[in-house]
């Protein structure tokens, strides 16, 4: 029970410790904002003004942009404690380096990644999306972007001592996160099909039954 509470008491320390650091830089934060924003917003732009394909590649393209917005932020995960010495004084103290490493991700992505499912909704809502819909797309977004953090926290740890260790992360990370791409926008691609086929079927249970009242035998 001791250990159990003395790990947690590290993991609530170091999370706390990284959140101030990144209050310190608000700047950080506020700029993988905006680009997410920006990117999000430039999609339409550049595929026009087609109402039914923006609502199909919505939940695709704002996952895209969630995954660059959040890779602008990765290599900081330790490259600050690292350069400061921090990084080897952690190493060299009794705390296990795992419950480390995953406080950090996590303060990693309370200060992006959270960030960026908070205003998806908004962003959604230029696409003309059903409210269902952004509702799925946060609840994915929410879930999705903590395994950002983690698979980046690998890239990062690789690439931390690297020269253009930013390329270098990419080249690692985006393989790596695919999966999560492929099947992040995924529910809310099937709850958007969902209902679109749903006013269909009920057209045709109207006219299957304004039919029945004009057959031979009803008249």
């Amino acid at each position: 029970m001791s250990a159990n509470a003395s790990g947690f008491k590290i993991l609530q320390g170091v999370i706390a410790r990284d959140l101030r650091l990144a209050l310190r830089r608000k700047s950080d934060s506020l700029a993988v904002l905006i680009f997410f924003a920006v990117v999000a917003s430039l999609f339409p732009l550049g595929i026009g003004p087609e109402q039914n394909l923006l609502m199909q590649i919505a939940p695709g393209m704002l996952w895209i942009a969630a995954l660059l917005a959040a890779m602008l932020s990765l290599h900081k995960i330790f490259s600050e404690d690292f350069m400061d010495g921090s990084l080897d004084q952690i190493a060299l103290t009794a705390l296990p380096l795992p419950l480390v490493v995953l406080a950090k991700t996590i303060a990693h992505w309370i200060s992006s990644g959270l960030l960026l499912a908070l205003i998806s909704p908004i962003l959604a809502l230029q696409f003309n999306l059903p409210m269902d819909t952004v509702g799925v797309l946060f609840i994915s977004l929410l879930l999705g972007t903590p395994l950002l953090s983690l698979i980046g926290s690998i890239g990062a740890g690789l690439t931390l001592a690297s020269r253009g260790g930013g390329t270098l992360l990419a080249l690692i990370i985006l393989p790596l996160v695919s999966p999560v791409l492929i099947f992040g926008p995924l529910g809310a691609l099937i709850n958007r099909l969902g209902s679109i086929k749903q006013p269909r079927h009920r057209t045709y249970l109207k006219f299957e039954n304004r039919s029945r009242m004009f057959h031979p035998r009803n008249l």
